[in-house]
């Protein structure tokens, strides 16, 4: 598989400019910073991949576009889709929560609710893609979506300037993979849950290995392996692996609402989950960012959750 390059991800964010929100940061102590990427169109970055795959496609297939998801990715191609004007098919997992689900319908995607976990549900969106031709649009193992979601890491860096440390979620591995490729120079410390470590797995394998999906953030970050290009660049010298437990990433996503009124998911808090668990201890006059990636969640759980 190709690598994807900084060029890429450039032409990327000329590509869907217009069509995506420029998210904002938040200095929340001297050094440490949120990119506030759950304020993205359908709730996260997801909107970024998916709009930079169709707009590189040209003339989209009369079927529209197909894709699998645990949700995040679905509801953003199915937004992508509706400001096209396309259909959008998507298939999610039985583990897919109802916001998400009920987020799909409301932009009028065609759902199927398939599967145990995401992979299941990706092998029927083959099959189905496969029988109408429609665009394949990958959750994360594809190099325009990648260098779509590689724009989250140009965008935090014209907007802060130095930075040391980006730390960001990783389920298939495209958003942290296209952070740091378009994030050039930061160090990307790259956040697991314990019970989904698929980038651990694959770096401790050589190669993307399959890995159990449980936990909190099963329904955004459970994809069974990483994927193969993400691999070829979190494997780099630049990156660090780092695993949190379920209960450190249902501190900090209350946290972020108790503190900060941001109203993340589970998955969207686990970056944030390291550096309030202590995992990942910042060094003095080190200039960190936390990606937020997602919002895609009940609020009434902010609190109790």
């Amino acid at each position: 598989m190709s690598a994807v390059t900084n060029e890429e991800v450039r032409a990327a964010a000329e590509r869907i400019a217009g069509h995506v929100l420029r998210t904002p940061v938040m200095e929340v102590s001297p050094g440490l910073w949120l990119k506030l990427e759950l304020l993205q169109h359908s709730g996260s970055f997801k909107v970024r991949g998916a709009f930079n795959r169709m707009l590189s496609a040209g003339e989209l297939p009369g079927s529209g576009v197909i894709a699998a998801s645990g949700g995040n990715h679905g509801l953003a191609v199915a937004y992508a889709a509706r400001a096209l004007g396309v259909r959008a098919e998507i298939f999610v997992p039985e583990v897919t929560s109802p916001v998400k689900v009920a987020g799909l319908k409301a932009l009028g995607a065609d759902i199927t609710q398939t599967g145990a976990i995401y992979s299941e549900a990706a092998e029927a969106a083959a099959k189905r893609g496969a029988e109408t031709g429609a665009l394949p649009v990958h959750a994360y193992d594809q190099a325009e979506v990648i260098a779509g979601q590689g724009t989250t890491g140009l965008e935090l860096m014209e907007q802060i300037g130095e930075v040391d440390t980006v730390v960001a979620a990783v389920g298939g591995g495209g958003f942290a993979a296209g952070i740091a490729v378009g994030a050039v120079g930061p160090r990307i410390v790259a956040v697991e849950p314990e019970r989904i470590p698929t980038l651990r797995a694959a770096l401790q394998a050589g190669e993307p290995v399959p890995v159990e999906v449980s936990g909190v953030g099963a329904d955004a970050l459970g994809a069974t392996k990483l994927g193969g290009l993400a691999f070829g660049i979190l494997s780099g010298p630049r990156v660090e692996s780092v695993l949190v437990t379920d209960e450190a990433i249902v501190d900090a996503r209350r946290e972020l609402w108790a503190r900060y009124r941001v109203a993340a998911e589970y998955a969207g808090a686990a970056a944030y989950a390291a550096v309030l668990s202590g995992v990942l201890r910042p060094e003095v006059g080190e200039r960190v960012v936390v990606v937020v990636c997602g919002s895609n969640t009940d609020p009434a759980t902010l609190v109790t959750g």
